[in-house]
């Protein structure tokens, strides 16, 4: 029998096993596979751990290893037997490892799937959350090895270690024996193993933000002696914003004697610092950030900003300078916004941190900002601060980042902060690039139902710098399926600042309608016609002729609130001249008065001077969204609107609890803002019903799994046979209509009496594929004697029958030609397509996706998406088609892929939809092995 060592040098290392991880207090920490080099850490790391710890290991005393125990740890041939080690700065810090047994309990090899499983941690190191997340990739590991199922032994009074194994969420089974607790768990995902995955994933990749946004202390790094500079601008930043923390200077330039720069202590190194540091910010020459990160892990920094430029923006070789900074960064446990980042803002009371190249701390506020470029950052800074003292009077930021290149720290990072940050209601981001559309999709959706998420999305190519996966999905599909996961997106930073600012002042709207009132009849038809062009629903606009008075506006608007046909307000307003006309300040009081009596509706102002207008009406004490759903249109006092009182004469406490109305100086603007609320109230509606995936009881699961397993036996990855398409989709229920080949005109005569008459005559040439305008297809042929003609004409206009590959199929039933699809994207996972077959879908790009699996209401939402639905539901009086049907063949395709992912594309095309019933014409099927890991696997930051 074979060694372990020599059964490794069998096997290559396995180095897609190597990742690193968010511990659960937000520092990380490198998994990878032991090998025969890491004796001595094996060793060191032994003599770190408690006897009490070894114990609970070894259930006797087993003060060292020995030299037979070293090589058995570090001899693994990575099938049988693996063992996996946490690392920070190099050093072991935690391993687990699992040898393969038999029925019997003794080492064995495949087909047994069954392994035995043990970990220790060192005990400095417990309670972050290691051995959760070494069990997540061991079992990765084991099931790559075909190890469906661990067993573990474990001391009664090693808690701990059982509760690591009980809260992971596997089906598994408990039992007692002398003296022993052993467990038994089956490692196939469940939902609850992959919910308890995600909410620790949420948790440690939250703190992990949080301890670079909220530190307790700060050093500067690069900080020069005299004023400018990039180190001491953002140092005077910090200490002028108001920072409360511990702030140091540090440049390893300064004299010996220099021990403050304008009161802030100045330090040579890190090293020099007394007591600890959370954050570094670094400002010095790319070439001296390696030296700098040594120092700050050697320190214990928690986390660093790099505002250096020259990584990955600059060109290959910035771009390894930018790996070798991740990687140097990650092997001390430590998260790093940039390189290349213009910096963080945290406006927080009792944190107050503008550690970024903003000279001034923005207005404190609800919003949460995300941008990748420092250029879009300043951009989205001003534009909030120049609207700040006027359009958004108390509404500002939360919390900013701009993370540069985006090495590490990403959007993903920063929205599982946003998820549950008490202090951000709305996040607005602006996305050059998505390094991770999976991931992204899955987050936003989760935050979409706590609180609005207003995106811009890059439309070109990724900036340099930003590691990002290659996806084949256009544009266009990337940006439905955000839409789907309850994403605002939008075009321009104006359209995300306007939204945005709409978002934070006012409640969300229940429908469509829109009452339209004002004194300028000129901006209530503009306003009106904007929202016709943006679906919504407005009434004829209420013309208060440029005479209205404050009172006037007052009544108006407490009517149009009052109304149940009415769900939002937009009011226009131009200044009025003459005896009377309302000033800014009484009519502004006039509108937030009448809104404040009915709350749960949204008000907009659309005024051609801003001025003081907009600074009345943005005084607020809040600006949290409300909840969504069907509000009250009754006022405050029964019967008519409460008098409106001017605001001198307002009692404290209403002033208090008036809301901010938003004001915007053009309709379109406005309604612009006002259409994407009401885009995302009626997301909000459908996602607290989301639907289910149903089962089908003739779906034969095990028998597709066999089949694809024989197919590709046969190659990495192929496009099986027609007659293997047909058996594949039958086993899921998907009937497709059988095409028989004509390589000759009897044999089309023979295959028509096979399939009986009447029948089609197709080319099947990639050419003349799917392209019945071409004159490739002949329909409805009742008779041999027509079959024959049809033949002959397609030879003579086409050519030989071997460049045409003709084919006979009978006839399905008169309906709409649709296409349906389903592809693996390496970025964005598994998307089901659907459109209309032709020119709809080539030309015109009418496709809608929706990502797998879908759900019976993402299906029925997915047929009705697209611009030539109508077709389907009897467009200028034709008969409606079976859309309950095509609703179901959506799902089944949707449940292939998702049982499967080695199906990684389908193409049903023709699907005729006929008034009863869908018929499949045409079909093909593409196999690939599947992907070592995916969505289902451990928690992983992105690979370096």
């Amino acid at each position: 029998m074979q060694s372990s060592a020599d059964r490794q040098d069998r096997y290559e290392y396995p180095a897609h096993w190597e990742a690193d991880v968010v511990l659960r207090d937000g520092g990380t920490a490198r998994i990878r596979p032991i090998t025969i080099d890491d004796a001595d850490r094996l060793v060191s790391f032994y003599e770190q751990v408690s006897d009490e710890s070894k114990y609970y290991r070894f259930f006797a005393p087993y003060p060292r290893l020995s030299a037979k125990d070293v090589h058995r740890f570090t001899h693994h041939d990575f099938v049988d037997r693996v063992g996996l080690a946490a690392t920070i700065g190099g050093e072991f810090i935690a391993t687990v490892r699992y040898d393969r047994i038999g029925a019997d309990g003794l080492p064995a090899s495949a087909p047994s799937d069954e392994a035995e499983v043990a970990f220790l941690v060192q005990d400095a190191q417990q309670g972050r959350g290691v051995a959760s997340a070494l069990l997540e990739h061991i079992a990765a590991v084991a099931r790559e090895r075909g190890i469906r199922r661990f067993a573990a032994e474990v001391l009664p009074a090693n808690t701990k270690m059982i509760k690591v194994f009980t809260d992971a969420g596997y089906t598994q089974k408990r039992s007692f024996e002398d003296g022993v607790v052993r467990l038994e768990f089956d490692l196939e995902p469940t939902d609850r193993s992959l919910a308890v995955q995600r909410a620790r994933e949420q948790r440690a990749e939250a703190r992990s933000v949080r301890r670079l946004l909220a530190p307790g202390s700060v050093a500067v790094i690069g900080v020069g002696r005299a004023p400018g500079g990039v180190g001491r601008s953002v140092l005077d930043n910090i200490r002028d914003g108001g920072y409360g923390g511990l702030l140091h200077a540090v440049n390893q330039a300064f004299p010996e004697d220099c021990k403050e720069i304008d009161g802030v202590p100045a330090h040579r190194s890190v090293r020099d610092i007394d007591g600890p540091v959370d954050l570094a910010v670094v400002a010095v020459p790319a070439d001296h950030v390696p030296a700098v990160v040594a120092e700050c892990g050697e320190h214990g920094v928690q986390g660093l900003v790099v505002l250096s430029a020259g990584y990955a923006e600059s060109g290959p070789e910035g771009r390894e300078r930018q790996r070798a900074l991740v990687r140097h960064a990650r092997a001390y446990g430590m998260r790093l916004i940039g390189p290349n980042a213009f910096g963080i803002i945290n406006t927080a009371p009792d944190v107050r941190l503008n550690a970024s190249l903003a000279p001034e701390m923005p207005r404190p506020g609800r919003i949460g900002m995300f941008a990748q470029s420092g250029a879009i950052g300043i951009a989205l800074l001003s534009r909030l601060h120049r609207r700040g003292g006027g359009v958004t009077g108390v509404t500002g930021v939360s919390t900013f980042v701009s993370a540069g290149n985006r090495a590490d720290v990403s959007g993903n990072d920063v929205l599982q902060y946003w998820y549950d940050d008490p202090e951000t209601d709305v996040a607005l981001m602006y996305l050059e690039s998505i390094g991770n559309p999976r991931k992204f999709t899955r987050l936003a959706r989760r935050t979409a139902a706590a609180k609005p998420l207003v995106v811009v999305q890059g439309v070109g190519s990724a900036p340099q710098g930003h590691a990002v996966r290659a996806t084949r999905l256009p544009h266009a599909t990337v940006s439905a399926l955000l839409r789907q996961a309850g994403v605002l997106r939008v075009d321009t930073i104006t359209e995300l600042v306007d939204t945005g600012l709409l978002l934070a002042r006012q409640p969300l709207p229940a429908g469509p309608r829109v009452t339209i009132l004002g004194n300028s009849e000129s901006l209530g038809v503009l306003a009106y016609d904007r929202c016709l062009a943006e679906g919504l629903r407005p009434s004829r606009p209420l013309d208060l002729t440029t005479g209205a008075t404050a009172a006037d506006f007052h009544r108006a608007l407490a009517a149009a609130l009052a109304d149940e046909t009415c769900d939002a307000v937009v009011v226009t307003a131009i200044p009025a001249i003459g005896e009377g006309s309302p000033g800014d300040a009484e009519l502004a009081q006039a509108l937030r008065s009448a809104a404040a009596a009915v709350p749960g509706k949204p008000v907009l102002v659309v005024h051609v001077e801003l001025g003081g207008l907009a600074e009345a009406l943005s005084a607020a004490a809040s600006t949290a969204p409300q909840a969504v759903g069907k509000t009250s249109g009754t006022p405050a006092t029964e019967g008519a609107a409460p008098p409106f009182r001017p605001a001198e004469r307002l009692p404290a406490e209403e002033a208090a609890s008036a809301r901010a109305i938003p004001a915007y100086p053009a309709a379109e603007r406005a309604v612009r803002a006002l259409a994407e609320a009401v885009k995302y109230g009626q997301w909000r509606r459908e996602a607290a019903e989301p639907g289910k995936v149903p089962e089908y009881d003739d779906i034969d699961e095990k028998g597709a799994a066999r089949l694809i397993g024989g197919l590709l036996a046969r190659g990495e990855g192929l496009t099986i046979s027609a007659a293997e398409t047909c058996e594949l989709l039958g086993k899921y229920g998907i009937p497709v209509r059988q095409a028989l080949p004509a390589p000759t005109a009897d044999a089309a005569a023979e295959a028509a009496r096979t399939l009986g008459y009447p029948v089609a005559l197709k080319a099947t040439a990639p050419h003349l594929r799917h392209r019945a305008d071409l004159g490739g297809v002949r329909l409805d042929l009742a008779d041999e004697e027509q079959l024959r003609r049809s033949y002959a004409e397609l030879t003579e206009l086409f050519g030989a029958p071997e460049e045409l590959r003709p084919v006979v199929q009978g006839m399905a039933p008169r309906g709409v030609d649709t296409v349906v699809r389903a592809v693996i994207d390496p970025a964005a996972g598994a998307v089901l397509s659907f459109g209309l077959a032709g020119a709809a879908s080539q030309l015109l790009g009418d496709m809608a996706h929706r990502l797998i699996p879908v759900t019976d209401r993402e299906a029925t939402s997915l047929v009705r998406a697209i611009r030539t639905a109508p077709l389907l539901f009897g467009w200028r009086g034709s008969t409606p088609v079976d859309t309950p049907a095509l609703e179901e063949l959506l799902l089944r395709v949707s449940r292939l892929v998702d049982d499967h992912p080695e199906v990684v594309a389908v193409t049903l095309e023709p699907v005729v939809v006929a008034p009863h019933g869908v018929g499949v014409l045409g079909a093909t099927v593409r196999l690939a092995p599947p992907p070592a890991r995916d969505d289902l696997g451990p928690r992983t930051m992105p690979a370096y």
